[in-house]
């Protein structure tokens, strides 16, 4: 994946997500949130290489990108 598509794609998660939720209210907040995305990233790499669904990875990885952007738009 090309990084200008890798970039379009966090962004369009972030504009999704600042849409259906208010901001995070506080570093707690946002660190959990990124932490539960990073889980299910995260679950999705413990499989075996040919287990691993390329579509749940890509998924995954842009919801902990655009929530990371998020944490640093609502709080810093």
């Amino acid at each position: 994946m090309d990084k200008g598509l890798a970039i379009g794609l966090i962004i369009e998660e972030y504009e999704n997500a600042i849409k259906e939720n208010p901001p995070f209210a506080s570093h707690h907040e946002g660190c959990s949130v990124i932490r539960e995305e990073f889980e299910e990233l995260w679950d999705e790499i413990k499989k075996k290489k040919g287990q691993r669904d390329k579509e749940k990875l890509t998924k995954e990885a842009k919801q902990v990108g655009a929530m990371a952007m998020r944490f640093m738009i609502d709080l810093l």
